[in-house]
Protein backbone atom coordinates (compact mmCIF):
# COMPACT_ATOMS: atom_id res chain seq x y z
CA UNK A 1 0.00 0.00 0.00
CA UNK A 2 2.61 2.29 1.18
CA UNK A 3 4.72 1.71 -2.52
CA UNK A 4 1.49 2.22 -4.09
CA UNK A 5 0.77 5.66 -2.89
CA UNK A 6 5.01 6.20 -3.06
CA UNK A 7 4.44 5.55 -7.00
CA UNK A 8 1.47 7.35 -7.17
CA UNK A 9 2.91 10.49 -6.04
CA UNK A 10 6.33 10.28 -7.70
CA UNK A 11 3.45 10.05 -11.24
CA UNK A 12 1.91 13.08 -9.86
CA UNK A 13 4.69 15.30 -9.44
CA UNK A 14 6.21 14.42 -12.83
CA UNK A 15 3.10 15.22 -14.23
CA UNK A 16 2.62 18.90 -12.69
CA UNK A 17 6.32 19.66 -13.52
CA UNK A 18 5.56 17.98 -17.64
CA UNK A 19 2.19 20.38 -17.39
CA UNK A 20 4.29 23.34 -15.87
CA UNK A 21 7.16 22.75 -18.57
CA UNK A 22 4.91 22.28 -21.87
CA UNK A 23 3.07 25.32 -20.77
CA UNK A 24 6.31 27.60 -20.55
CA UNK A 25 7.46 25.99 -23.97
CA UNK A 26 4.24 26.64 -25.39
CA UNK A 27 4.07 30.21 -24.65
CA UNK A 28 7.54 31.21 -25.33
CA UNK A 29 7.41 29.74 -29.23
CA UNK A 30 3.84 31.83 -29.22
CA UNK A 31 5.35 34.80 -27.39
CA UNK A 32 8.52 34.36 -30.14
CA UNK A 33 5.94 33.62 -33.28
CA UNK A 34 3.18 35.87 -33.39
CA UNK A 35 3.48 39.50 -33.63
CA UNK A 36 3.08 41.76 -36.76
CA UNK A 37 5.30 39.43 -38.79
CA UNK A 38 4.57 36.02 -38.16
CA UNK A 39 7.65 33.52 -37.40
CA UNK A 40 7.22 29.87 -38.21
CA UNK A 41 7.59 27.38 -35.19
CA UNK A 42 9.93 25.27 -36.95
CA UNK A 43 12.21 28.27 -37.98
CA UNK A 44 12.49 29.40 -34.63
CA UNK A 45 13.33 26.38 -33.33
CA UNK A 46 16.04 26.55 -35.94
CA UNK A 47 17.41 29.80 -35.41
CA UNK A 48 17.39 29.15 -31.49
CA UNK A 49 18.80 25.89 -31.87
CA UNK A 50 21.95 27.41 -34.57
CA UNK A 51 22.75 30.04 -32.14
CA UNK A 52 23.25 27.82 -28.68
CA UNK A 53 25.00 25.23 -30.46
CA UNK A 54 26.16 27.98 -32.60
CA UNK A 55 26.13 25.73 -35.81
CA UNK A 56 25.45 27.42 -38.82
CA UNK A 57 22.16 26.90 -40.73
CA UNK A 58 21.95 24.91 -43.95
CA UNK A 59 18.50 25.94 -44.94
CA UNK A 60 17.51 29.16 -46.41
CA UNK A 61 15.81 30.73 -43.71
CA UNK A 62 14.93 34.57 -43.96
CA UNK A 63 17.61 37.06 -42.54
CA UNK A 64 14.30 39.13 -41.47
CA UNK A 65 13.37 36.36 -39.08
CA UNK A 66 16.73 36.06 -37.77
CA UNK A 67 16.88 39.83 -36.29
CA UNK A 68 13.37 39.53 -35.26
CA UNK A 69 13.61 35.93 -32.93
CA UNK A 70 17.15 36.77 -31.58
CA UNK A 71 17.35 40.68 -31.55
CA UNK A 72 13.62 42.01 -30.56
CA UNK A 73 11.10 39.03 -29.62
CA UNK A 74 13.72 36.19 -28.00
CA UNK A 75 15.25 38.76 -25.47
CA UNK A 76 11.27 40.52 -24.85
CA UNK A 77 9.67 36.89 -24.37
CA UNK A 78 12.75 36.18 -21.84
CA UNK A 79 12.70 39.12 -19.62
CA UNK A 80 8.79 38.73 -19.44
CA UNK A 81 9.29 34.99 -18.11
CA UNK A 82 12.07 35.97 -15.47
CA UNK A 83 9.97 38.65 -14.23
CA UNK A 84 6.62 36.58 -14.15
CA UNK A 85 8.91 34.22 -12.64
CA UNK A 86 10.36 36.24 -9.78
CA UNK A 87 6.63 37.71 -8.90
CA UNK A 88 5.40 34.30 -8.65
CA UNK A 89 7.99 32.50 -6.32
CA UNK A 90 8.18 35.68 -4.37
CA UNK A 91 4.10 35.35 -4.10
CA UNK A 92 4.20 31.90 -3.31
CA UNK A 93 6.72 32.32 -0.27
CA UNK A 94 5.40 35.69 0.92
CA UNK A 95 1.60 33.24 1.31
CA UNK A 96 3.66 30.95 2.62
CA UNK A 97 5.20 33.12 5.28
CA UNK A 98 2.10 35.16 6.39
CA UNK A 99 -0.09 32.26 6.24
CA UNK A 100 -2.59 34.49 4.18
CA UNK A 101 -3.53 33.96 0.71
CA UNK A 102 -4.05 37.87 -0.48
CA UNK A 103 -0.20 38.19 0.53
CA UNK A 104 2.19 39.07 -2.60
CA UNK A 105 5.31 40.44 -3.39
CA UNK A 106 3.48 44.04 -2.90
CA UNK A 107 2.47 43.21 0.79
CA UNK A 108 5.90 44.71 2.31
CA UNK A 109 5.95 47.67 -0.30
CA UNK A 110 8.58 46.60 -2.02
CA UNK A 111 7.19 47.50 -5.33
CA UNK A 112 6.21 51.01 -4.01
CA UNK A 113 9.74 51.56 -2.98
CA UNK A 114 11.04 50.75 -6.60
CA UNK A 115 8.31 52.97 -8.28
CA UNK A 116 9.65 56.17 -6.52
CA UNK A 117 13.16 55.06 -7.13
CA UNK A 118 12.07 55.17 -10.85
CA UNK A 119 9.37 58.01 -10.79
CA UNK A 120 12.41 60.09 -8.68
CA UNK A 121 14.87 59.22 -11.43
CA UNK A 122 12.13 60.26 -14.61
CA UNK A 123 11.29 63.64 -12.57
CA UNK A 124 14.76 64.73 -11.86
CA UNK A 125 15.96 63.62 -14.89
CA UNK A 126 19.07 61.68 -12.69
CA UNK A 127 21.68 60.51 -14.28
CA UNK A 128 24.32 58.10 -13.11
CA UNK A 129 27.61 58.61 -15.31
CA UNK A 130 28.98 55.18 -15.20
CA UNK A 131 25.68 53.26 -15.25
CA UNK A 132 23.77 55.99 -18.45
CA UNK A 133 20.75 54.22 -19.69
CA UNK A 134 20.79 51.66 -16.65
CA UNK A 135 20.05 54.54 -14.08
CA UNK A 136 16.25 53.52 -13.75
CA UNK A 137 16.47 49.98 -12.65
CA UNK A 138 19.52 50.97 -10.28
CA UNK A 139 17.55 53.58 -8.21
CA UNK A 140 14.48 51.09 -8.52
CA UNK A 141 16.60 48.47 -7.01
CA UNK A 142 18.30 50.88 -4.53
CA UNK A 143 14.94 52.72 -3.54
CA UNK A 144 13.44 48.76 -2.91
CA UNK A 145 16.25 47.76 -0.88
CA UNK A 146 16.07 50.58 1.03
CA UNK A 147 12.23 50.12 1.51
CA UNK A 148 12.40 46.72 2.82
CA UNK A 149 14.96 47.48 5.61
CA UNK A 150 13.02 50.48 6.96
CA UNK A 151 9.31 48.23 7.02
CA UNK A 152 11.58 45.43 8.64
CA UNK A 153 13.16 48.03 11.36
CA UNK A 154 10.05 49.30 11.70
CA UNK A 155 8.47 46.38 12.78
CA UNK A 156 11.43 45.18 14.88
CA UNK A 157 11.08 48.85 16.66
CA UNK A 158 7.02 48.18 17.04
CA UNK A 159 7.55 44.05 18.00
CA UNK A 160 10.30 42.98 18.74
CA UNK A 161 9.27 39.20 17.91
CA UNK A 162 8.28 41.12 14.61
CA UNK A 163 4.84 38.81 14.16
CA UNK A 164 3.44 38.58 10.96
CA UNK A 165 0.24 40.70 11.48
CA UNK A 166 2.67 43.61 12.90
CA UNK A 167 4.75 43.06 9.06
CA UNK A 168 1.92 43.04 7.28
CA UNK A 169 0.56 46.20 8.60
CA UNK A 170 3.76 47.85 8.55
CA UNK A 171 4.24 47.39 4.78
CA UNK A 172 0.68 48.55 3.81
CA UNK A 173 1.75 51.97 5.70
CA UNK A 174 4.60 52.45 3.98
CA UNK A 175 2.82 51.54 0.60
CA UNK A 176 0.37 53.82 1.21
CA UNK A 177 2.85 56.38 1.97
CA UNK A 178 5.23 55.88 -1.06
CA UNK A 179 1.78 56.11 -2.95
CA UNK A 180 0.91 59.36 -2.19
CA UNK A 181 4.45 60.41 -2.89
CA UNK A 182 4.44 58.72 -6.43
CA UNK A 183 1.28 60.53 -6.64
CA UNK A 184 2.49 64.21 -5.37
CA UNK A 185 5.13 63.23 -7.80
CA UNK A 186 2.75 62.62 -10.97
CA UNK A 187 0.38 65.93 -10.14
CA UNK A 188 3.41 67.81 -10.69
CA UNK A 189 5.27 66.64 -13.50
CA UNK A 190 4.61 68.28 -16.99
CA UNK A 191 6.45 66.66 -20.52
CA UNK A 192 7.67 63.72 -18.22
CA UNK A 193 4.22 62.39 -17.34
CA UNK A 194 3.80 60.34 -20.23
CA UNK A 195 6.34 58.52 -19.65
CA UNK A 196 6.19 57.69 -16.10
CA UNK A 197 2.52 56.81 -16.11
CA UNK A 198 3.81 54.04 -18.90
CA UNK A 199 6.42 53.06 -16.98
CA UNK A 200 4.19 52.53 -13.64
CA UNK A 201 1.41 50.50 -15.64
CA UNK A 202 4.54 47.89 -16.30
CA UNK A 203 5.90 46.96 -19.62
CA UNK A 204 8.52 45.08 -21.32
CA UNK A 205 8.93 46.38 -24.52
CA UNK A 206 12.08 47.35 -26.50
CA UNK A 207 14.22 46.47 -22.73
CA UNK A 208 16.87 44.49 -24.74
CA UNK A 209 19.15 41.71 -23.23
CA UNK A 210 20.95 44.62 -21.34
CA UNK A 211 18.04 44.26 -18.52
CA UNK A 212 17.72 40.44 -19.01
CA UNK A 213 21.65 40.93 -17.81
CA UNK A 214 20.29 43.21 -14.56
CA UNK A 215 17.53 40.80 -13.45
CA UNK A 216 18.61 37.41 -14.14
CA UNK A 217 21.46 37.83 -10.94
CA UNK A 218 19.42 38.77 -8.70
CA UNK A 219 16.51 36.20 -9.87
CA UNK A 220 19.19 33.49 -9.42
CA UNK A 221 20.28 34.68 -5.82
CA UNK A 222 16.67 35.72 -5.00
CA UNK A 223 15.03 31.90 -5.94
CA UNK A 224 17.96 30.49 -4.80
CA UNK A 225 17.80 31.48 -1.06
CA UNK A 226 13.89 30.80 -1.20
CA UNK A 227 14.14 26.88 -2.68
CA UNK A 228 17.22 26.41 0.12
CA UNK A 229 14.39 27.36 2.56
CA UNK A 230 11.26 25.06 0.96
CA UNK A 231 11.54 23.14 4.11
CA UNK A 232 11.37 25.99 6.79
CA UNK A 233 8.74 27.75 4.72
CA UNK A 234 6.51 24.27 4.91
CA UNK A 235 7.28 24.65 8.93
CA UNK A 236 6.00 28.20 9.12
CA UNK A 237 3.11 28.00 7.36
CA UNK A 238 1.60 26.31 10.17
CA UNK A 239 2.64 28.77 12.04
CA UNK A 240 5.53 30.57 14.22
CA UNK A 241 4.86 28.42 17.24
CA UNK A 242 4.91 24.93 15.61
CA UNK A 243 7.50 25.99 13.58
CA UNK A 244 9.62 26.62 16.38
CA UNK A 245 8.65 23.30 18.09
CA UNK A 246 10.03 22.00 15.12
CA UNK A 247 13.15 23.20 15.46
CA UNK A 248 13.15 26.04 12.74
CA UNK A 249 14.75 29.44 13.59
CA UNK A 250 11.62 31.07 13.02
CA UNK A 251 13.37 34.87 12.84
CA UNK A 252 16.54 34.36 11.02
CA UNK A 253 14.07 32.39 8.10
CA UNK A 254 11.98 34.37 8.40
CA UNK A 255 14.53 37.24 7.49
CA UNK A 256 16.05 35.43 4.70
CA UNK A 257 12.35 34.69 3.04
CA UNK A 258 11.41 38.21 3.48
CA UNK A 259 14.89 39.58 1.48
CA UNK A 260 14.75 36.77 -0.75
CA UNK A 261 11.07 38.12 -1.93
CA UNK A 262 12.35 41.51 -1.74
CA UNK A 263 15.07 41.15 -4.23
CA UNK A 264 12.68 39.12 -6.52
CA UNK A 265 10.43 41.37 -6.65
CA UNK A 266 12.38 45.06 -6.37
CA UNK A 267 14.41 43.46 -9.35
CA UNK A 268 11.49 42.54 -11.25
CA UNK A 269 9.78 45.94 -10.68
CA UNK A 270 13.11 47.86 -11.99
CA UNK A 271 13.20 46.44 -15.41
CA UNK A 272 9.53 46.03 -15.92
CA UNK A 273 7.65 48.38 -13.55
CA UNK A 274 4.74 47.94 -11.63
CA UNK A 275 2.78 44.59 -12.55
CA UNK A 276 0.32 43.54 -10.58
CA UNK A 277 -1.33 40.18 -9.60
CA UNK A 278 1.41 37.93 -10.81
CA UNK A 279 2.48 37.15 -7.35
CA UNK A 280 -1.41 36.90 -5.92
CA UNK A 281 -2.88 34.61 -8.27
CA UNK A 282 0.02 32.33 -9.86
CA UNK A 283 0.71 30.47 -6.64
CA UNK A 284 -2.71 29.44 -6.14
CA UNK A 285 -3.01 28.06 -10.07
CA UNK A 286 0.08 26.28 -8.68
CA UNK A 287 -1.20 24.55 -5.66
CA UNK A 288 -3.83 23.41 -8.43
CA UNK A 289 -0.79 21.22 -10.15
CA UNK A 290 0.65 20.07 -6.83
CA UNK A 291 -0.44 21.41 -3.35
CA UNK A 292 0.89 23.39 -0.73
CA UNK A 293 4.49 21.35 -0.65
CA UNK A 294 6.85 24.70 -1.02
CA UNK A 295 9.50 21.67 -2.09
CA UNK A 296 7.15 21.73 -5.40
CA UNK A 297 5.28 25.06 -5.30
CA UNK A 298 8.49 27.11 -5.58
CA UNK A 299 9.91 25.86 -9.06
CA UNK A 300 6.22 25.29 -10.42
CA UNK A 301 5.30 28.95 -9.71
CA UNK A 302 8.54 29.96 -11.28
CA UNK A 303 7.35 27.85 -14.56
CA UNK A 304 3.49 28.82 -14.24
CA UNK A 305 4.30 32.27 -13.75
CA UNK A 306 6.69 32.84 -16.36
CA UNK A 307 4.51 31.11 -19.08
CA UNK A 308 2.18 33.30 -17.88
CA UNK A 309 3.36 36.63 -18.11
CA UNK A 310 4.94 35.69 -21.39
CA UNK A 311 1.30 35.06 -22.56
CA UNK A 312 0.15 38.64 -20.74
CA UNK A 313 2.84 40.48 -22.58
CA UNK A 314 1.65 38.73 -26.08
CA UNK A 315 -1.74 40.00 -25.46
CA UNK A 316 -0.96 43.23 -24.41
CA UNK A 317 0.96 43.80 -28.06
CA UNK A 318 -1.60 42.06 -30.29
CA UNK A 319 -4.94 42.72 -28.70
CA UNK A 320 -5.11 46.22 -30.16
CA UNK A 321 -2.12 45.96 -32.74
CA UNK A 322 -0.41 47.98 -33.59
CA UNK A 323 -1.18 50.08 -29.94
CA UNK A 324 0.64 47.98 -26.97
CA UNK A 325 -1.44 48.08 -23.96
CA UNK A 326 0.30 48.20 -20.54
CA UNK A 327 0.85 44.50 -19.54
CA UNK A 328 -0.10 45.46 -16.10
CA UNK A 329 -3.74 46.00 -17.35
CA UNK A 330 -3.91 42.46 -18.91
CA UNK A 331 -2.64 41.16 -15.63
CA UNK A 332 -5.24 43.52 -14.02
CA UNK A 333 -8.00 42.20 -16.34
CA UNK A 334 -7.14 38.72 -16.19
CA UNK A 335 -5.65 38.41 -12.43
CA UNK A 336 -8.63 39.99 -10.62
CA UNK A 337 -11.55 37.80 -11.80
CA UNK A 338 -9.17 34.54 -11.85
CA UNK A 339 -8.26 35.71 -8.18
CA UNK A 340 -12.02 36.73 -7.17
CA UNK A 341 -13.28 32.75 -8.66
CA UNK A 342 -10.70 31.24 -6.14
CA UNK A 343 -12.34 33.65 -3.15
CA UNK A 344 -15.57 31.93 -4.01
CA UNK A 345 -13.88 28.79 -3.33
CA UNK A 346 -12.28 28.94 -0.74
CA UNK A 347 -15.84 30.46 0.70
CA UNK A 348 -17.41 27.54 -0.61
CA UNK A 349 -15.32 24.99 0.80
CA UNK A 350 -14.99 25.97 4.29
CA UNK A 351 -19.17 26.54 3.81
CA UNK A 352 -18.89 22.36 2.69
Amino acid sequence: MQKLFIQTNLNNKVVAYITASLFLVIAMLLGISIGTVSVPVLDIIKIIGAKIFRISINETIDPMYTNIVLNIRLPRVVLAGLVGASLAIAGAAFQGLLRNPLADPYTLGVSSGASVGAVLTLFFGISIPFAGLFTLPLMSILFSFITIFIVLMFARKVERTMKVETIILTGIIFSSFLGSLISLMISLTGEELRQIIGWLLGSVSMRGWAYINIILPFFILGSLLLLVNSRELNAMSFGEEKAQYMGVNVQKRKMMVLIAGSILTGAAVAVSGTIGFVGLVIPHLARLLWGPDHKHLLPLSILVGAGFLILADLAARTVISPTELPIGVITALIGAPVFGVILMKRRTERRG
